[in-house]
């Protein structure tokens, strides 16, 4: 009964942490207040751009994960490390390259005038799909490639011997197990779009409801509209995840060996050029903005100012912090419930829970001198989906296949955990540990609330190089950020490229 009691416990701590500020700017507000057409188009555009989103990024990431899955090429374990680069971006960094490439002066525009092509224009609804794509791409081919990782060896050595086809009997299941949730976090993502939106919407029409709670608050300071704009994302977060969760079947493959998977399917002609297709479309979609950050940031990056180097050092105790708060938090949590739970960090508005953290904590202290433990706490709950995403259909699958035989053997509690739990979360925590720090390092959210002069972090030191137009500075703290945030991810997700 206590063992079934805990994950609800640590549920309700979660949502609490989550519900307790959206409460207090409520409280503050005076009460909710009514909304007007604008604020209804935003919501229609925000849902049908969140959707669209979400599934151009799966349909994408199943045939680049299937390929990278199935192919062995020297340097494989790196460029699956810097595929993922995109998604722990700091957005407006991101942006920049997006803009170097598809801007009106970028590469593309530049190739097509030689080609004598129209010209593309990114700002628009247009812009903010590409760049949810370009964003949401990389975390949905590691769910998935995760999932084909995890299918036994000895399923696909079963498949070859009979001929059968891997794609009907392997594939598809797999699919089906993964991709709605997979899906579901990424939905939920393109929601919360705010920096998007602000940098690439071109306009009204392409406002989201988190970019409305930010007019609400920055121009017309109605904490009324604002709270109730983040119940209603809240709300579409949560019928989201209830709905789509739900379509996950539980994995039918049973337990394995824990052999290296060896795939027959892909060695024919035909399979390798077009899983080669898939690969070079990936990198070069992914990769060539991030060459345009390396290569703008390189002359500032040796002559970078001493707020810099003591920012970086900020942001980098807030990552490790983040990280191991939600590790701790994601384990108890890996169940349907939990998920659902965790959901919450991301499903509200980031402004509003910093907002509301604000009120909580100014009686009783002054809001710089919380700025990086409330932070660190945002950070932690932010990333608490994504960790949870990544880490309950591997824990289901271990229990399912292995708790009935370590129960009659009397291995329970820590022993489960240490003994047939933990070996087989390796490659997901190591993936999870490293997604949860280069977001934390990346983060501009609550700091930029709470911090003064003495508590910035990188990306907010970012900012105000950007602000004063120190751009030879900018670029190279952008730079220094892109290393820090891959440098965390790369070392953390050692674990995770185990068998890869």
């Amino acid at each position: 009964m206590a063992q079934r009691a805990l994950p609800l416990i640590w549920a309700l701590l979660v949502a609490g942490l989550v519900i307790g500020p959206v409460t207090a700017v409520v409280w503050r507000a005076g009460g909710l207040a009514a909304l007007g057409p604008a604020e209804y188009d935003a919501l229609w555009f925000t849902l049908w751009q969140a959707a669209v989103s979400a599934a151009l990024s799966i349909a994408l990431a199943v045939q680049v994960a299937r390929a990278l899955s199935r192919q062995r090429f020297p340097g494989r374990g790196l460029l699956i490390a810097l595929l993922g680069a995109p998604f722990i971006l700091p957005v407006i960094v991101a942006v920049l390259g997006l803009l170097a490439v598809f801007g009106g002066s970028g590469l593309v525009n530049q190739l097509g005038a030689m080609l004598g092509l129209p010209r593309i224009d990114i700002y628009g609804y247009h812009g903010v799909i590409l760049a949810h794509v370009f964003f949401n791409l990389p975390l949905a081919t590691r769910l998935i490639l995760q999932g084909w990782l995890a299918i036994p060896a000895e399923r696909f050595r079963l498949a070859a011997t009979l001929d059968a086809p891997v794609g009907r009997l392997l594939e598809r299941p797999m699919l089906r197990r993964i991709a709605p949730g997979a899906f579901a976090v990424i939905f939920v993502i393109c929601l919360t779009s705010f920096a998007v939106a602000l940098t690439l919407g071109g306009g009204p029409r392409a406002t989201t409801v988190e970019l409305a709670i930010y007019q609400a608050f920055k121009f017309d300071f109605d904490l009324g509209k604002a709270a109730t704009l983040a119940l209603v994302q809240l709300a579409l977060g949560v019928a989201s995840a209830l709905a789509l969760l739900r379509l996950s079947p539980p994995d039918g493959f049973g337990a394995g060996l824990d052999r290296l998977q060896a795939r027959w399917d892909g060695r024919t002609g035909p399979a390798r050029l077009g899983d080669a297709l898939w690969i070079g479309f990936a990198a070069l979609f992914l990769l060539t903005p991030l060459a345009m950050i390396v290569i703008a940031g390189l002359p500032g990056l040796l002559s970078l100012p001493t707020e810099v180097w003591q920012a970086a050092l900020r942001s980098l105790i807030v990552a490790l912090g983040a990280t191991a708060l939600t590790l701790t938090l994601a384990l108890p949590l890996a169940t349907e419930l939990g998920e659902l739970a965790g959901l919450l960090g991301v499903a509200v508005s980031g402004l509003v829970l910093g907002t509301g953290l604000f009120l909580i904590v100014q009686p009783f202290m002054r809001p710089a001198d919380a700025a990086l433990p409330v932070t660190l706490l945002v950070n932690a709950l932010m990333a608490l989906p994504f960790v949870l995403r990544i880490l309950r259909p591997e824990l289901d699958a271990a229990r399912a296949d292995y708790g009935n035989l370590a129960a009659s053997l009397g291995i329970t509690g820590p022993a489960l955990w240490r003994i047939v739990l933990l070996p087989r979360l390796r490659r997901p925590l190591g993936f999870a540990a490293g997604l949860t720090a280069a977001l934390s390092m990346g983060d501009l959210g609550v700091i930029a609330l709470f911090a003064d002069g003495e508590h910035a972090t990188l990306p907010l030191q970012l900012y105000r190089l950007m602000g004063a137009y120190r751009m030879e500075a900018a670029q190279g703290a952008a730079l220094l950020l892109l290393m820090l945030s891959l440098g965390l991810f790369w070392l953390f997700d050692k674990g995770g490229r185990a068998d890869a």
